[in-house]
């Protein structure tokens, strides 16, 4: 019992609250809301700029319509009395209202934007034949009705992917050159005195050997005598012999070793003096 007498007052205490709220019951037809841009109530035909009716009678919205509550009439190909080009008509249009499922794809099909579908309220029918539009109606209700936003040409743009916009070509910059270690280059006294040393006779390019080669030989010296030889030195030794120094001889810079005869003057060792013979030489 309690809990019975809990739930009544619970559901009195609801009905209290609300005796005192505003209204929002809106009396229709007296009081019509605003529509929004994509409600659809119904339909209209359409005509084209010139006055001419833009049906062609290609029967795409009935073939499409998954309802079947369209049906036309097609009156075949005839001569415009506006334009006086051969087109096609339609002779009867009919659409009923009361199977319609409003999914809109008669007014996508159509390839003139013949049909469109219309936003403006719809007053209360008391039979069923005031819901089926015939085609005197749906051209009156281009005039008396507001047309929704979509037709063919917009609804099928709207479903076609936009091209993506092509990339800006970027600005190739040339990279640049690596540094490379160069050698260093020469002054030219430096180069001028290289080729100098490098064509001079082997003769100004050793002074001692040059001295020594052009003294003449005395009378009685004997031994041979080779380029190679090491350069006597002007000191004497104890015994009255002379002794060969131990300094290596000069290195020529240009000089060859598989020179050929007379290229490179042979440097000749000064002959002993006169009295001594070559075995003594240490």
């Amino acid at each position: 019992m309690r809990g019975y007498f809990t739930s009544a007052a619970r559901a009195l205490a609801t009905s209290l609250r609300n005796v005192f709220r505003k209204p929002v019951t809106v009396e229709f037809p007296e009081v019509i809301r605003p529509r929004a841009e994509r409600y659809r109530a119904s339909f209209a035909l359409l005509h084209e700029e010139d006055g001419d009716e833009a049906c062609i009678g290609c029967l795409q919205c009935e073939r499409i319509c998954p309802s079947e509550v369209i049906s036309i009439k097609a009156g075949g190909k005839r001569e415009s009395p506006i334009t006086g080009k051969k087109r096609g008509y339609a002779d009867d249009f009919v659409l009923d209202l009361n199977a319609c499922i409003y999914c809109e794809l008669c007014v996508q099909v159509c390839p003139t934007d013949a049909i469109v579908m219309t936003r403006e309220h719809e007053l209360p029918a008391y039979g069923r034949e005031d819901l089926v539009l015939t085609m005197a109606k749906l051209y009156a209700n281009e005039k008396s009705k507001l047309r929704a936003w979509g037709d063919a040409t917009r609804l099928n743009g709207m479903q076609t992917a936009p091209k993506a916009p092509k990339p800006e070509p970027a600005a190739t910059a040339k990279p640049a050159a690596p540094p490379t270690a160069s050698a260093p280059v020469p002054s030219a006294p430096a180069v001028a005195s290289a080729q100098a040393t490098t064509n001079a006779p082997a003769a100004a390019r050793t002074p001692a050997a040059s001295a020594s080669a052009a003294a003449p030989a005395p009378a009685g010296a004997s031994g041979p005598t080779t380029p190679s030889a090491p350069v006597l030195s002007p000191a004497p030794a104890s015994g009255g012999a002379t002794v060969a120094a131990s300094a290596p001889a000069p290195v020529l810079p240009t000089a060859s070793r598989g020179a050929p005869p007379g290229s490179v003057a042979a440097e000749a060792p000064a002959a002993p003096p006169a009295g001594t013979s070559g075995e003594g030489n240490t």
